[in-house]
């Protein structure tokens, strides 16, 4: 039987460098709120260190675990992992990316009688260009972070993921909020917790945004 915790924590990692991995999962086991797990889901990674996971993993196996499966994008890696989770609540952090230490406590202050919730994060930028992605709703069109839905900010009770999966595509995460407003409690807030690194040139983001706008 799974242990219960309180929150599931799910990162997926495809071809990650292990030094951006490893700074995502230090800024998990940092957190001041611990009774969590973390699950990575490695989605047929070729070319990161998995030696150098591993071993990571392991010296932390108390509380992270490690799933492997064949390519298959990171919304099936995640709905995936759902599945493992043995937490009440279920959150997302990108494997590029970092928890403020007070992060998990702070949701789990704000979530309150809601059923998800989201949030605006602290982006680390090399220019201003960084804070625009492509607008779901016409990718020639740029939108600022602040006003989409991040993978890596969602969190919310285990019966909002475990009804709603993750569809394949761009904007998975804000097709995912869209589809859960209509059944459950929702909210998105400010909060400033999760560090959104956007200095990365070769995030699936960047790509997608350079190749809408050329072929704009």
């Amino acid at each position: 039987m799974l242990k219960q915790v309180k929150v599931s924590v799910l990162m997926t990692v495809f071809n990650t460098h292990f030094s951006y991995t490893k700074r995502a999962i230090d800024s998990v086991l940092k957190q001041d709120f611990q009774d969590f797990q973390l699950i990575i889901i490695d989605d047929g990674s070729k070319e990161n260190d998995r030696e150098s996971l591993l071993d990571y993993v392991e010296k932390h196996e108390d509380k992270i675990s490690y799933i492997r499966h064949s390519n298959r994008g990171q919304s099936e890696s995640i709905n995936r992992g759902v599945i493992f989770s043995a937490g009440e609540y279920i959150t997302i952090i990108d494997s590029d990316d970092q928890y403020k230490p007070n992060h998990l406590s702070t949701c789990l202050l704000e979530i309150n009688e809601l059923d998800l919730i989201c949030s605006t994060s602290e982006t680390i930028v090399d220019n201003d260009n960084d804070y625009y992605v492509s607008d779901k709703n016409d990718l020639t069109k740029l939108i600022h972070l602040d006003e989409v839905i991040l993978f890596g900010t969602l969190f919310g009770r285990k019966k909002v993921f475990t009804s709603i999966d993750f569809k394949t595509g761009f904007a998975a995460d804000s097709d995912f909020y869209e589809r859960a407003a209509k059944l459950f409690r929702v909210k998105k807030l400010d909060l400033r917790t999760y560090v959104y690194h956007r200095n990365i040139p070769n995030s699936i983001c960047s790509i997608i945004k350079k190749a809408n706008l050329t072929n704009a």
